[in-house]
């Protein structure tokens, strides 16, 4: 960096604006090393300059405020960009990204738009443009921006994903596995690549294929809950109770304290025969959750099963039945409504899109994540991906008491399968 250092002071003298254009380039240097705080250090030498001089540097300034989240700045240096330079495609596109964040999302467009007309191969405007398109729900047209796109960098994960989301979103399952299967050539060991295809293949009631990508997304990533308990439950539904309890024990350290998965491991015993390994998994439950109205329940079954006294058993389930009666009458009275709410924790992901790296400059490559959220756009390279955990949108399902007491009924499987 010598070198910018000793062509700058000797151009500063004479030639001021060429002194400018070589701090900029100089920045730039920055970026390519990903030494990023020395680059904004130089950039934001330019705010104490004049405008004109201050506008050459407007487009990179806007898309660090951008980065950084002061949206007012970043909005401020774009229209500085822009009516220094009508016909910069990046200065439209940081323009179009700050309206975006403001929810002008047809304002935003007629940016992304404009800065194709100015450029036609600016991957950041039509990446942009599809994500608008998504927002504003014209999936048709969001999914001729992402094909284009496709076109112009056919090996791009982040652009391939968006065409099979969309042609799982609009419900056309054999496109959607067709281009998740073109992504899943480019990152065979994403985790989320490998669920969603195994989600299109459980919807098209292909049960081979679905379990094959399920367990392939276990293998590389064996967190994700939404995952294990749809192995679980296939392995139940298979009469495999012993791999079964593999999966339900993995969830159960996973959230140790969701009484659920424990009662399914013991579900898994009571049907394999095991009835007093099961029996004692069910006292555990009681003493850690003496409230909980379904171990209970299963107790007093398993108990008289067995010959076995359960008259204490049967006294607290009464006793907690009567108590769980008045709150819902309560409830009615007070106008929230009879029926038990089920609840559930939704899927995070918290790993973004994020648009395609622009062609002046170049990230290390990455882990790919992928996920349905919609991302702020971006005009540069993209921030670093996030890592991604899978969370259930599941809970346990209050059952009428029965005599016989089987472990898993219709409604316990379809609990536990996850949402798509």
């Amino acid at each position: 960096m010598k070198g910018y250092d000793s062509v700058i002071e000797a151009l500063k003298p004479d030639h001021e604006s060429i002194a400018s254009e070589m701090e900029v380039c100089k920045a730039h240097e920055y970026l390519k090393r990903k030494q990023f705080e020395k680059a904004i250090e130089v950039l934001r030498g330019f705010e104490k300059k004049d405008v004109q001089l201050k506008a050459m540097a407007s487009t990179n300034l806007s898309f660090l405020y951008f980065l950084e989240g002061e949206y007012q700045q970043a909005n401020k240096y774009a229209d500085l960009a822009v009516k220094h330079d009508r016909y910069n495609a990046k200065a439209l596109v940081n323009k179009g990204n700050c309206l975006f964040m403001r929810q002008e999302f047809e304002h935003a467009k007629e940016m992304y738009l404009e800065a194709i007309g100015v450029e036609a191969d600016c991957v950041e405007a039509i990446f942009n443009l599809g994500i608008v398109n998504k927002r504003m729900d014209v999936n048709n047209e969001a999914q001729q921006a992402f094909e284009k796109l496709h076109s112009i960098i056919p090996n791009n994960p982040e652009v391939i994903y968006q065409i099979a989301n969309l042609y799982d979103q609009i419900g056309n399952p054999r496109l959607a596995a067709k281009w998740f299967n073109i992504l899943y050539t480019r990152v065979p060991t994403d985790p989320g690549v490998l669920s969603r295809l195994g989600a299109i293949f459980n919807k098209d009631d292909d049960e081979a294929q679905a379990f094959h990508y399920h367990y392939e997304s276990y293998r590389y990533f064996p967190v994700n809950l939404d995952v294990i308990s749809w192995l679980g439950v296939f392995y139940v539904k298979s009469e495999l109770y012993e791999k079964a309890i593999q999966f339900f024990d993995r969830a159960s350290q996973i959230q140790p304290n969701e009484v659920k998965w424990k009662l399914m491991v013991t579900g898994c015993y009571r049907r394999m025969g095991s009835f007093q390994k099961a029996l004692q998994l069910y006292e555990e439950i009681h003493q850690q959750y003496p409230e909980n109205l379904e171990c209970l329940r299963y107790l007093v079954a398993i108990c008289r099963d067995l010959g076995q006294r359960y008259d204490q058993y049967e006294q607290k389930l009464h006793k907690l039945e009567r108590a769980h009666a008045a709150r819902q009458q309560s409830t009615m009275q007070q106008g929230g409504g009879g029926a038990l709410t089920r609840m559930g924790v939704a899927q995070q992901n918290d790993d973004r899109f994020q648009p395609p790296p622009s062609n002046n400059s170049r990230r290390a490559p990455q882990k790919q994540q992928f996920s349905d959220e919609l991302p702020p756009p971006r005009v540069m390279a993209p921030p670093t991906n996030q890592q991604r955990a899978g969370q259930p949108n599941m809970t346990s399902n209050v059952r009428q008491e029965r005599n016989d007491a089987d472990d898993f009924d219709d409604a316990d499987l379809d609990d536990l399968l996850p949402s798509t």
